[in-house]
């Protein structure tokens, strides 16, 4: 079982691991979407996105309801917001650590300047 898991969630961060498709949840956590909406939104070829939405559709991140003749995106699972979010924590976090490590180089580069 825990390395079902494992490879699930191997995959399921595999399925992520692309700035675009990271874009179109992003967007699809703002509410549902059809192709050219997305598209447009993101400035975005159609056949590139409709590529990622195949690679997300696929590992059952979202899924694709048909109105017409146009097919509307949504998250699969709402907890996907909640990931989302918490990545943008993390980067955030990691901002901060870089900017104080930058912080404390300038400064000991500034005593190392008044020494000479």
């Amino acid at each position: 079982m825990n390395l079902e898991m494992q490879q699930f969630k191997a995959e399921f961060f595999k399925a992520l691991a692309h700035p675009l498709r990271i874009k179109i949840l992003e967007l699809l956590s703002e509410g549902d979407k059809n192709v050219n909406e997305i598209q447009n939104l993101i400035g975005s070829e159609g056949s590139a996105v409709s590529q990622q939405l195949t690679v997300l559709r696929g590992k059952n991140i979202v899924v694709g309801r048909k109105d017409g003749n146009r097919v509307v995106y949504s998250l699969r699972d709402p907890m996907i917001v909640e990931l989302l979010s918490i990545a943008r924590q993390i980067f955030n976090n990691h901002l901060v650590d870089t900017i104080t490590m930058l912080d404390k180089i300038s400064e000991n580069e500034g005593k190392n300047r008044n020494k000479f």
